[in-house]
């Protein structure tokens, strides 16, 4: 019984040094995936470019993905990703001013080779919850 005791306080040690690891880790995650897109769209030769989010109140959507703006812009971009065959696929779903979803925008290269290959229904239901959330954030300004 002491064994699976300490066999029990060691993983759960673990678990709580990964988490902690993965929560404070997360402004510079944020960071390089700001990075990551703005290079995605400047070889891609998309004139926009996104600026960070500074709003923490905003920013908690209870979707998984992050909120940028766009650049001279009212719109902004929720960066998200959707899993295809086992992969994820990242995306840029771009939030007009009145909280709709116009386009929706591949953010890798894999991305770009299976954008067609996406299931409609999948995406529809990424853009209602994140035209729902928008709306939300706007209700709260």
């Amino acid at each position: 019984m002491k064994n699976k005791m300490i066999v029990f306080g060691w993983v759960i040690g673990v678990l709580l040094f990964l988490s902690l690891l993965w929560i404070l880790s997360q402004p510079l995650q944020k960071y390089y995936l700001f990075r990551a897109i703005n290079s995605v769209l400047i070889s891609s030769g998309d004139d926009r470019r996104i600026m960070e989010y500074k709003n923490a109140n905003e920013e908690k959507t209870g979707l998984f993905g992050y909120w940028f703006l766009i650049s001279g812009s009212s719109e902004r971009m929720f960066v998200f990703a959707v899993f295809q065959d086992g992969i994820l696929v990242p995306l840029g779903a771009v939030v007009s001013a009145d909280g709709s979803v116009s386009n929706i925008i591949p953010l890798s290269a894999h991305a770009m080779q299976i954008a067609d290959k996406l299931p409609t229904s999948v995406l529809q239901v990424y853009i209602s919850r994140i035209s729902a959330s928008a709306a939300n954030i706007r209700g709260n300004k």
